[in-house]
């Protein structure tokens, strides 16, 4: 749309927001969804404590057959790099061969035995 500014007597094009686009494309659906996905986000960052990232993206295809008055499909597209808890990790000994093992190898071994139970305490 094109308006003629009475202050210079020029033509100025006027753009149009990106927000109210956002809000009205399908009938709101793009708006509710990329704020789901911007909350879910939100939670994200705050319970593991780490940065994430939304990349809102608009795709405009050209007219179909070249035509200029024929209509452009216009998509939007969101992409959510949540940050993600942290895994939990286990302490591994390396043996002789350099396999991971649970116990450490250097260490000597000792035979455990169950002890003779008995309910009179002279005995023991």
């Amino acid at each position: 749309m094109t308006t003629i500014q009475p202050e210079t007597g020029t033509d100025e094009q006027q753009t149009a927001p990106v927000a109210a686009f956002l809000a009205s494309h399908l009938n709101g659906r793009t708006d509710e969804d990329i704020s789901r996905d911007f909350h879910q986000l939100l939670e994200a960052v705050r319970a593991h404590g780490k940065k994430g990232s939304m990349t809102i993206t608009i795709v405009v295809d050209p007219p179909a057959n070249g035509v200029e008055s024929a209509p452009m499909p216009i998509g939007v597209e969101s992409a959510v790099k949540a940050p993600k808890p942290t895994p939990v990790k286990s302490l591994y000994f390396l043996d002789d061969d350099g396999q991971p093992v649970r116990e450490d190898p250097r260490q000597l071994a000792m035979d455990f035995r169950t002890a003779p139970t008995t309910t009179t305490f002279k005995d023991a």
